[in-house]
């Protein structure tokens, strides 16, 4: 199995390069934690998804911990990287999204794969799960995604933006609403939108980009990136396809169904520069409690 690590983008909220910024005393990175849960899960191979211009400090900072562990590959999303017809908008700098950056692997990636975003903590409960949904072989188009509890994702230093999961009785995913400015008010969370204002349940499970596909992902959402750069865009500078919105397309395709795991885990992540801190405490009771060792290598 693959782990296919989203990496490509610097966090303009948080004002820096959060992959690369240590938050143990031993100077470790949150994706050190990442890859060292999939490997004792079974993975073998990562493939991190960055820019060209990051690749040596990249590489210096966060490859070469795991050269001699498991699998590196590293892949650059690139911004002219695009379906056969399409050219770039003049003026346009911004990468086109998760969706666009998963594309970047498609030559690198042979078989089931997880992808994360390398600046978010999941726990190893996320691998093992998903390590568990390909135990018993691959079948194209049978992906699943590892879901949280929504108060398991806030933050107290500003909004957020989660896709809250709808699923039927089996589990299985229906639908994904992106709601983008998401934050707890009382016993609930509020997210105000342009087209209204949505009240959502602290208990909603909720996507934070953990998934599980086989290579037949690639065909599905290089197509519908095709499709999206078709569509007219009140903002061609800005506009982004995004890897739930990729899935949803296949799922209403009926070339995929989506199995949702709940991790009762708590995701930690560095949104705003605040976070840092809660994230560094956090990670360091979890290595106190021995579920990680005191130095990861």
């Amino acid at each position: 199995m693959t782990l296919v690590s989203l990496a490509a983008g610097m966090g303009s909220r948080y004002g820096g390069h959060k992959q690369i910024d240590p938050i143990t005393k031993n100077g470790e990175f949150i994706i050190d934690f990442s890859v060292f849960d999939a490997i004792r899960c079974g993975f073998d191979k990562v493939v991190f998804v960055i820019k060209e211009e990051n690749l040596e400090a990249f590489r210096e900072s966060v490859g070469k911990r795991f050269e001699d562990k498991i699998e590196v590959k590293y892949v650059f999303q690139k911004l002219d990287d695009l379906p056969e017809g399409f050219s770039v908008p003049e003026g346009r700098v911004k990468p086109w999204g998760t969706a666009h950056a998963l594309l970047a692997a498609r030559n690198e990636v042979k078989d089931a794969f997880a992808v994360i975003n390398a600046d978010d903590f999941y726990g190893y409960n996320a691998y093992k799960l998903l390590a568990e949904h390909f135990a018993n072989g691959e079948k194209s188009g049978d992906y699943c995604m590892v879901g949280y509890v929504l108060s398991n994702t806030l933050t107290e230093n500003g909004t957020v933006s989660r896709g809250v999961c709808v699923t039927d009785e089996l589990g299985v995913l229906t639908e994904v609403n992106e709601r983008t400015k998401i934050e707890k008010q009382g016993d609930i969370a509020v997210s105000v939108e342009s087209d209204g204002t949505y009240e959502i349940p602290l208990d909603a499970i909720v996507s934070m980009n953990c998934w599980g596909f086989t290579p037949d992902i690639f065909e599905g959402v290089y197509a519908g990136f095709a499709k999206f750069l078709s569509q007219p865009h009140a903002d061609e500078m800005k506009c982004e396809y995004y890897l739930p919105f990729a899935v949803t397309e296949l799922m209403e395709a009926g070339k995929c169904s989506v199995k949702v795991y709940r991790s009762e885990d708590s995701w930690y992540g560095v949104t705003y520069a605040e976070d840092k801190e809660k994230v560094k405490t956090s990670i360091a009771a979890l290595m106190d409690g021995k579920i990680y060792p005191e130095k990861l290598s």
